[in-house]
């Protein structure tokens, strides 16, 4: 297991921190409340992990945490400072809370909530008007806290010592499922709580399908391999793809893999605070369309990773936005050639201000640190 988990759990002040800074965001609102019902997003304000839970924050007073009984003792634990309401059907539950309390308009998460359930909460007799509350929340989990970082970097952690013990079991005639397989036992192993994602294990031709499902295709000799996996502790996902390759790799295949690699260094210099999401795209795009394969590598460049796997910010060429200090991104350029294979890197790491004074070096403080040379097995 890699070291202790610096904590399990963010301290309940951090939490009502959290909840002041949205507060403020719902008083620029055209409501007099926020109903947060977005899994991610309560638990960045409670604490919670709950798969049914919602939240009621007036944009000024005490916020109100609602669950089932399946969750009440799990709440009381870990929310001591929120009024908890018990009830199976939350959301109606909360709006109508929300009107008895005054409440003439809620904001809701638009971008969670389903036609169904928003039929239902505004069918509700004398219940609020409903107003979209646009991403508040996702906004606000952009920039993470040193503790957040730390989870982040464990799980990092986790996946790069995860990678390095199942490589060594890669060989001709192992399946791509069998691999991802022993991957993510390994994960699991190493204290995960469990991968952050289906791994993507891709070998030979598969590899030119950047989200390939692993099948039952065996390995073989002169196989590129990319290799897609991320761990996830304390609720926060790692997010690092390596491609290697079995037996000594071809001349193309090592030409797309040094222009992958050369690009994600672009990428990765780019990161810095204050850069444009799309100028840092470019830097690695531009590089991989001037050597003819701008149609071989159609993906963003990067996303943030925290609660979610993908969040905010959105690195692409049709993206709009700046970095800021302590936001995570990955940066993870591809090339990838129908019916021959492909190549992509990809790292976690977080933007850093350099004068912010928190001990990392340059721009960036890498969480991923598997080798970016070429492994030949």
């Amino acid at each position: 297991m890699i070291g202790a988990e610096p904590y399990s759990r963010v301290m309940p002040q951090t939490h009502a921190a959290r909840r002041a800074r949205a507060q403020a965001r719902i008083a620029t609102l055209d409501a007099d409340a926020a109903l947060i019902t977005s899994r991610p997003n309560v638990r960045y304000l409670t604490g919670l992990v709950s798969s049914n839970a919602a939240l009621l924050l007036p944009a000024d007073g005490p916020a109100v945490l609602a669950t089932d009984s399946r969750y009440e003792e799990a709440a009381r634990r870990d929310c001591p400072d929120l009024e908890l309401l018990v009830e199976r059907f939350i959301e109606p539950a909360l709006a109508r809370l929300a009107a008895d309390r005054g409440a003439a308009a809620l904001a809701f998460e638009a971008q969670e909530m389903t036609v169904e359930r928003h039929k239902e909460l505004a069918s509700l007799d004398d219940g609020p008007a409903l107003v979209p509350s646009g991403r508040i929340i996702e906004e606000l989990r952009m920039v993470k806290d040193e503790g957040e970082i730390a989870l982040l970097a464990r799980a990092c952690a986790i996946t790069s010592e995860a990678l390095a013990a199942a490589l060594p079991a890669l060989r001709p005639g192992l399946t791509e499922r069998e691999f991802a397989i022993l991957l993510e036992r390994a994960m699991i192993d190493l204290g995960a709580e469990a991968p952050a994602f289906d791994s993507i294990v891709a070998g030979g031709p598969n590899g030119a399908i950047p989200h390939h499902r692993p099948g039952d295709r065996p390995f073989a000799a002169g196989d590129l391999i990319t290799i897609d996996c991320g761990a996830r502790s304390g609720g926060y996902h790692a997010d690092m793809t390596r491609t290697v390759a079995l037996g000594e790799p071809a001349g193309w295949q090592r030409d797309i893999y040094d222009l992958v690699a050369e690009a994600q260094r672009a990428g990765i210099e780019a990161a810095t605070v204050g850069a444009d999401v799309s100028v840092v795209d470019a830097a690695a795009r531009d590089l991989i369309a001037a050597a003819g394969h701008n149609e071989h590598f159609r993906h963003g460049l990067g996303h943030g990773v925290g609660l979610e796997v993908h969040e905010a910010p959105t690195i692409g060429y049709s993206r709009t936005g700046t970095l800021m200090d302590r936001v995570p991104v990955t940066v993870e350029p591809g090339i990838y050639l129908p019916g021959r294979g492909g190549v992509r890197i990809e790292d976690t790491l977080v933007v850093r201000d350099p004068a912010g004074g928190h001990g990392a070096a340059g721009s960036h403080e890498m969480l991923t640190t598997t080798t970016r040379e070429l492994l030949v097995l």
